[in-house]
């Protein structure tokens, strides 16, 4: 990896760092406000399900904080035990927004059907990936014939080009499964108006940290398309 894709590299961990603790600092600032309805995240989460008729997910605690996620193999809404327990604003919009990732899936949606196919390819290309860094750290192409650093850097864009499809192929399905939450929890009255504008600030931090990902991913695409394109001239 070059000197200059460690700086981008650096640039954009230091800035998820600062969207994740602005991230946790709201959630941690929501989940202080008891719901008016009560309800914990679970009992959200299935509530949601029931309503879209989906009756073959299973609503689950897993450990850690903001872990929460939903899983299309198993059909499971993972919920954080914050989450999972929290009678208050944040949670909440975390276990509607999982809930509307199963909305997607129970609808077919093409983003998600896509992203999910994508997964493997993304999982090969960063041990490819890695693999070519390893291999230009121990001087691979020292051996003449064996890897040209031309071919290294095609295979670095054609796997860098995944990455940064799969992040911008992310952001539509997370804004829309974002979207589904905060209708479904206003039309069924689950919150009250200044609820509503904490969930919706909660999940809007929350996508930020997919958009820096998105950019993050294109500029580490561009740069070495643009060391492709320099050493072509």
């Amino acid at each position: 990896m070059g000197f200059g894709a460690i700086l981008i590299t650096g640039f954009f961990m230091l800035v998820g760092w600062i969207v994740s603790s602005r991230l946790k600092n709201k959630f941690k600032k929501y989940s202080e406000i008891r719901l008016t309805k009560d309800l914990t995240g679970a009992d959200i989460a299935r509530l949601m399900l029931a309503d879209h008729g989906i009756h073959d997910v299973k609503v689950i605690s897993v450990e850690g904080q903001l872990t929460d996620h939903y899983n299309p193999g198993n059909k499971t809404v993972n919920l954080s035990p914050d989450v999972y327990n929290g009678r208050n604003a944040a949670a909440t919009a975390v276990a509607a927004h999982e809930c509307g990732h199963a909305v997607q899936h129970a609808k077919a949606y093409s983003m998600l059907e896509f992203r999910s196919a994508m997964v493997p390819i993304q999982n090969i290309s960063a041990k490819v990936i890695n693999f070519i860094f390893l291999a230009m750290m121990f001087g691979a192409f020292a051996i003449k014939g064996l890897f040209t650093f031309d071919t290294a850097l095609l295979v670095i864009i054609s796997c860098y080009g995944v990455f940064a499809l799969f992040a911008l192929v992310t952001l539509p399905v997370e804004f829309d499964a974002s979207k589904r939450a905060l209708a479904w929890i206003e039309d069924r009255g689950i919150v009250t108006p200044q609820e509503h504008d904490m969930a919706k600030d909660a999940l809007n931090s929350a996508a930020m940290t997919y958009v820096v990902a998105a950019i993050g991913a294109v500029t580490m695409l561009l740069y070495y398309v643009m060391i492709f394109m320099g050493r072509r001239d």
